[in-house]
C-alpha cells in the first residue's frame, strides 16, 4: 500500500469514528465528569432563559433596575455555556444538542406564567440560584474525585458567580422589617 492510501483510509476511518477527545481520564471519569457537567449545562440555560424571560416581561416601579440586573445575570449565565461544553468536550465526553436534551436534562423548573410579580421573580431567582450553587458543589465533588483539576477550577469561579448572583437578587428583594428598616 502507499503512503497515501494508508494516510487516506485513515483520514475515512477517523471522520467514521465517534467524537472522542483523547485524554488521560478513565472512560468512567469522562462519563461521570460529562454525565456532572451537562446536567449543569442544562440547569444554566434553563436559569438563563428563566432569567431572560422575567428580564423581558418585568413591569411595575422597580423596572429599570430589575431589568438591569436580569440582564446582567443573564449575560453572566449564558457567558458560562460554552466553557462548560468546552470542559465537557475536552475530558473525552459529548455534550447537549437541542432544546429537547436541555430539557430532559434541567433540573430548573421553567415559569411560563403570564405575569409574575417583580418580588415573586426576585425570590424564584434567588433559589434557583442558590440551588445552581449546590449543585455546582456537587459536580466539583465528582471532578475532585476523578482528578479533573482544570475543571474544579472553573466550578470555584462559577460558583463565586452564582453566590454573588443569590446575594445581589436577595438584597434587591429584601423587605423592609417592622422597624422600618
Amino acid at each position: 500500500m502507499t503512503k497515501s492510501f494508508e494516510v487516506t483510509q485513515e483520514l475515512e476511518r477517523m471522520q467514521e469514528a465517534p467524537l472522542i477527545t483523547p485524554t488521560d481520564l478513565k472512560a468512567g471519569a469522562t462519563r461521570d465528569i460529562a454525565g456532572a457537567m451537562n446536567a449543569i449545562l442544562a440547569d444554566v440555560f434553563g436559569l438563563y432563559l428563566k432569567t431572560k424571560n422575567f428580564h423581558w416581561h418585568l413591569s411595575g416601579p422597580h423596572f429599570r433596575d430589575y431589568h438591569l440586573l436580569f440582564d446582567e445575570q443573564g449575560d453572566q449565565l449564558f457567558a458560562m455555556t460554552d466553557p462548560i461544553a468546552e470542559r465537557i468536550r475536552k475530558v473525552g465526553g459529548t455534550t447537549l444538542r437541542s432544546i429537547g436534551h436541555i430539557a430532559r436534562l434541567q433540573r430548573v423548573l421553567d415559569n411560563d406564567a403570564p405575569y409574575v410579580e417583580p418580588e415573586d421573580m426576585l425570590a424564584e431567582l434567588c433559589e434557583d440560584n442558590k440551588t445552581l450553587a449546590a449543585r455546582l458543589r456537587e459536580a466539583h465533588g465528582v471532578c475532585e474525585q476523578h482528578e479533573d483539576i482544570a475543571t474544579t477550577s472553573l466550578i470555584e469561579v462559577w460558583i463565586d458567580e452564582t453566590e454573588r448572583r443569590t446575594w445581589f437578587l436577595f438584597e434587591a428583594g429584601r423587605r423592609k422589617d417592622s422597624t422600618g428598616h
